[in-house]
């Protein structure tokens, strides 16, 4: 069935196809009953899929990753589809409207999608506002970054005021220093400017009468040189995680032509060419770091097999993005029916 409304879908452009399935989630879930109904359709409700990773109780391992409820208007309705969390953003302290359109790209015979939206969201207050409204027990990580128009010198103020106003509205918060989308931004991925970050915002982690899980969210395009950085510095901040991988700027081995990829032109691509990569980047840090600190493992999971991959790779939980766009809201119980069967045996 949902193969035949991505057809249908797939006709039309990306960004306005984002917006649409926004609207009719949100319209069809004030409709008595929908959500329920949703519930029994995508949800496995089971003791056994249960998990407890820095100090949060999640109901299953599969995550709704950032970039899909950037400005959190839809976190209450998703949570129906059977993730057992969810992360929004990524915010930044003022609104923007991102980079100009057209910005996002479907490769259809790679399954994959390139962006380059550019943290457009609706800014800390307007987002802090929509998390206000939450009416579902369901696990909400903020993932923070700053405006384009902050000189990287001046970052750290972005993120601490997006970690201190979204403090008393999320569970977890992810650092986003990884997006190829903002000019300079990876250069925060350096070991000096990220021990600072991280080390700041720790500070005021400590601070607070109950501190929160603060997770780096990484790019896959590292060196192994890098991410060797990337595990001292988890260590020496006492973060309490990592997000592997964001997107890639690596376009070998895709299957579309070089002269539509030339015509997209820059941007961070993500589906199933990233999977063999992030895979990679998840063994290198549960191994150099002897599995020291849980992974969320993201980057081309488009089936049960994908997410299973992940977690034997050394990820404690997973995240769709792309395979739910390509696969649809089964995949999300496929997994979980897979992770059943992998806990039982």
């Amino acid at each position: 069935m949902y193969k035949l409304i991505r057809s249908i879908l797939f006709l039309f452009k990306p960004e306005l196809i984002h917006h649409f399935s926004f609207s009719c989630i949100k319209y069809l879930s004030k409709i008595p009953g929908f959500s329920t109904l949703m519930h029994f359709f995508y949800s496995i409700n089971s003791k056994d899929l249960e998990i407890k990773v820095f100090g949060l109780k999640f109901k299953n391992r599969v995550g709704l990753a950032a970039g899909f409820d950037k400005d959190a208007k839809l976190y209450n309705e998703l949570s129906s589809f059977g993730f057992g969390f969810i992360e929004i953003g990524t915010v930044t302290p003022l609104p923007q409207e991102g980079n100009p359109k057209p910005r996002l790209f479907r490769l259809k015979s790679d399954q994959a999608i390139i962006n380059r939206m550019g943290f457009n969201n609706s800014g800390l207050k307007s987002i802090v506002k929509n998390l206000k409204d939450k009416h579902t027990d369901i696990i909400i990580g903020g993932n923070i970054g700053k405006n384009k128009i902050t000189k990287n010198e001046e970052a750290v103020k972005d993120y601490i005021l997006c970690f201190e106003a979204l403090f008393p509205y999320v569970d977890y918060f992810v650092v986003n220093v990884s997006s190829p989308n903002t000019p300079g931004l990876r250069d925060l991925q350096d070991k000096e400017p990220l021990t600072k970050l991280l080390n700041t915002l720790q500070k005021i982690n400590l601070s607070m009468s109950k501190r929160k899980p603060i997770l780096l969210k990484i790019a896959p395009d590292l060196t192994n040189e890098q991410l060797d950085d990337i595990v001292e510095i988890v260590k020496f901040t006492k973060i309490d995680g990592v997000v592997a991988t964001n997107t890639t700027i690596n376009r070998d081995g895709l299957l579309e032509s070089q002269n539509k990829l030339n015509s997209i032109g820059n941007g961070g691509l993500s589906g199933k060419p990233l999977k063999e990569r992030s895979n990679e980047v998840i063994k290198y840090l549960s191994v150099k770091s002897n599995n020291s600190f849980p992974i969320i493992g993201v980057g081309g999971i488009h089936s049960a097999n994908d997410a299973l991959e992940k977690i034997k790779c050394g990820a404690t939980l997973v995240q769709l993005y792309t395979g739910f766009v390509y696969e649809g809201p089964y995949l999300i119980k496929s997994i979980n029916k897979s992770l059943l069967d992998y806990e039982n045996n």
